[in-house]
């Protein structure tokens, strides 16, 4: 697996933007993705397409229903990108 050093990192994704991982029990910021391990990203995706799922969630709550959805979308780009290393 190959870890991204911070200047790898794009400048949008180093801004604070976070969600708040119940599987995981922490709070992820965006930039921390590239350094999961795969089974923590693996919940991450999980949970946050969860989320999304529930257009529910979006009534509730549109600020976290839209971070859920880029945080899904960057942490299927990663993962996609490890399958290919």
């Amino acid at each position: 697996m190959n870890n991204k050093k911070s200047e790898d990192i794009q400048p949008q994704e180093m801004r604070e933007k976070w969600f708040k991982s119940h599987l995981l029990g922490r709070e992820i910021e965006l930039k921390e993705l590239y350094e999961l391990p795969q089974d923590q990203l693996d919940l991450l995706m999980a949970e946050t397409a969860e989320f999304r799922s529930d257009i529910g969630n979006r009534d509730r709550n549109l600020g976290k229903f839209c971070t859920a959805g880029y945080f899904l979308q960057l942490a299927t780009i990663i993962d996609k990108r490890r399958m290919i290393e």
